[in-house]
């Protein structure tokens, strides 16, 4: 290992109570030990398992009732009570009077007069006040003031002593915020959106140009509703009811409705059609002579149907003419070049942004955003914004989307297309989480193959930028089918294709089946690069998977990710790293001062940073470290055994305890707060039971 690595004192205040070692004799030898997907560690550093062992990650609950049954109870076991709308209200505006939540201007400006609001501010002014009730600084110094800039947090920066001793002055606050990061929403954007104002003009152009409704009073296709019981979602009986006064169904007053349903081609194109209709539109079915079952459809509503259907007939008999003028060939798109490329999978939760910033330190070339819902991308929620945002040194960038219909797809893609900065986007249909599934979205489309096709094709005909997708192999374990629709999906638009191993049916569990990957790549036409993914952890898998099937553009790499970041290193250097636990901790280091940059160095913003790491740390202790292993490299489905580290702060990066988590987020980022609690919100199932019996 060379020189012997310099433990921080503050281990010593920690007490990790580090057991003495003791060898733990397994008779099984390690072949016989991998046959079971445990890890071979050796010998020397195995240590009995902990008579209680507390829930990993791997044994996180994600079942919505029990979830909820969970947050109802405090850490004592007492029973939350449940508070009415008014007195939570009441409540935040007396928690924003005290004396911690000073105002922001005045924070930055130091003076309890910067404010323009006066008295009639919601926010507390007593600059002494709060001084004497923060928190202490944190060890360290502002990263903001390590990136040349001035600290836009003020005196509520938990770096305040590193500052200039004499009163900071900030010229203006357009050079306080001064960032790396792009794609931000626009709050004047943002209130357009929650009012239903912005139009879409190419969206519903090419809706209409493939014979899908756009329109006020078009018929929908049901959609899960949050006033609605599941029950009541599932069988149908709840019905959105919309009248004709000029309140949409999101309860949002909108002035701009249109006075008529039928609306013209060159409406569309000039921008004045201005669309209320948040539901989902439905594809158009020929008339038919059998009366609907479920509806009474007056003569007028009838008429206008018939307009619409004739419409469509007439643009799909002169589609070739007006699909050459509105959609770009797929030649003429900004391609991508994804051969042989590091490509950070989207990664929900921990493929932040601060978490990208880390994985292009080490190596990765293409980065791609967290999974965002189209339907909270229209409506201009803030929390799902954030997850486009873009550093700079993202040189190959794009965003994830997910979403049940064409309609909110492609206003999407026409969203981000008109306000963000991104190489490509990606259309999720591989996510495995019920709550997508049930709403449509994610897996569920494999189900759907005629709508999986209209989805592509109107969001390829939205914008110029790639369109690539993202698939398992099915949706039922042992029935794929994406091999039947690669060259289809390929027709449709798609830039490229990333097929995950693993129906929607296994999650994450059993072994990805790349011979079935390489099936699929082989299917797909020339024109249509091919991306594998699943189980890649070591420069020799991405080797194998090179080697075995030269016809594939690359392999993405997910969890192995985000149990070492450093995979990408190792595959760019051919070798394995047997990182030390110094240069680990160097690591979270560094994404803690990108967090910080990030999420704000406020108190706030250093306990958003602490919940993201601790999420990262639920990842991390599966790594299992070089020189501890009998048979190298490890695998992604090997179960870890208890063992001792070379040192104590190895030892402690693989416990599997919360509160070991804690430990090290207090090294980093000082004490938590009182009453702090963390369950880890990833339920990962690589380890499942039936894969091992």
């Amino acid at each position: 290992m060379g020189e012997e690595e310099k433990i921080d004192p503050k281990f010593d205040e920690l007490a990790l109570n580090t057991p003495p070692k003791s060898a733990v004799s397994d008779h099984r030898t390690p072949e016989e030990l991998v046959a079971k997907a445990i890890a071979p560690v050796k010998a020397e550093y195995l240590r009995p398992p902990p008579p209680s062992r507390p829930r990993s990650n791997d044994d996180a609950v994600d079942d919505d009732a029990s979830e909820r049954k969970r947050a109802a109870v405090t850490p004592s076991g007492v029973v939350k009570e449940k508070k009415s709308k008014r007195q939570l209200k009441r409540e935040r505006r007396q928690e924003q009077k005290s004396a911690l939540n000073i105002c922001p201007v005045v924070a930055k400006r130091g003076s309890g007069d910067a404010c323009t609001y006066g008295d009639k501010c919601r926010f507390s002014h007593d600059l002494d006040a709060f001084l004497a009730q923060k928190p202490p600084d944190l060890e360290g110094s502002c990263p903001f003031l390590d990136a040349e800039k001035s600290c836009p947090y003020g005196i509520t920066c938990r770096f305040l002593s590193t500052h200039k001793r004499t009163s900071q002055k900030i010229e203006s606050l357009a050079s306080s915020k001064k960032t790396h990061e792009i794609n931000k929403l626009n709050k004047d954007f943002q209130r357009l959106l929650w009012k239903n104002k912005v139009t879409f003009p190419k969206a519903d152009a090419q809706l209409k140009l493939l014979g899908l409704r756009v329109g006020n009073n078009t018929k929908a296709e049901p959609e899960m509703c949050e006033g609605a019981s599941l029950e009541d979602n599932l069988n149908g009986s709840h019905e959105l009811h919309v009248d004709d006064s000029n309140e949409t169904p999101s309860g949002i007053v909108d002035n701009t409705k249109c006075a008529s349903v039928e609306c013209t081609e060159k409406d569309c194109l000039e921008g004045t059609l201005v669309t209320n209709d948040t539901r989902p539109l439905k594809k158009i079915k020929c008339p038919s002579d059998e009366p609907c079952p479920s509806t009474e459809i007056s003569n007028e509503e009838l008429k206008a149907e018939n307009n619409v259907d004739q419409i469509s007939a007439d643009n799909s008999s002169g589609s070739s003419e007006v699909d050459m003028s509105l959609r770009p060939h797929p030649r003429e798109k900004k391609l991508i070049d994804f051969s042989r490329k590091l490509y950070l999978a989207p990664l929900t939760t921990v493929g932040n942004l601060p978490f990208r910033r880390i994985c292009k330190m080490l190596g990765a070339d293409i980065t791609c955003g967290e999974m965002a819902m189209c339907t909270n991308l229209l409506q201009g929620q803030a929390s799902e914004w954030a997850l486009l945002r873009r550093h700079s040194s993202e040189d190959i960038f794009g965003i994830q989307i997910c979403g049940s219909y064409p309609d909110t797809i492609a206003r999407t893609v026409e969203l981000v297309d008109r306000e963000c900065e991104v190489d490509f986007i990606d259309i999720n249909m591989g996510c495995p989480i019920d709550i997508v599934c049930n709403k449509g979205a994610g897996s569920s489309l494999l189900t759907k193959p005629m709508r999986m096709k209209s989805i592509i094709q109107a969001a390829s005909g939205t914008t110029d930028k790639p369109i690539t997708v993202k698939v398992r192999t099915g949706y039922f374990e042992g029935r794929n089918r994406i091999d039947s629709l690669v060259s289809d999906i390929a027709q449709c638009g798609a830039s490229a294709i990333t097929i995950h191993g693993r129906s929607r049916q296994q999650r994450y569990s059993k072994l990805a089946d790349w011979d079935y990957i390489y099936q699929c790549v082989r299917k797909s036409p020339n024109t249509l690069p091919v991306l594998g993914n699943g189980d890649i952890f070591s420069f020799t898998e991405w080797n194998k998977h090179i080697t075995e099937c030269p016809e594939l553009s690359t392999s993405m790499i997910a969890r192995g990710a985000l149990i070492k970041p450093w995979i990408f290193t190792e595959i760019k250097e051919q070798r394995h790293w047997d990182i030390s636990s110094g240069e680990r901790f160097n690591i979270l280091k560094d994404y803690v001062n990108c967090g910080l940059a990030h999420w704000g160095s406020d108190s706030k913003g250093v306990e958003t940073t602490r919940y993201f790491l601790l999420e990262w740390l639920s990842y991390t202790y599966r790594y299992i470290p070089v020189g501890l292993l009998d048979i190298i490299p490890q695998r992604l489905n090997w179960r870890p055994p208890s063992f001792f580290g070379r040192d104590d702060l190895e030892t402690l990066m693989a416990s599997d305890s919360a509160a070991d988590w804690i430990r090290i987020s207090e090294m980093l980022l000082g004490k938590v707060p009182e009453g702090f609690t963390f369950a880890p919100k990833h339920k990962s199932n690589a380890y499942d039971r039936a894969e091992n019996g």
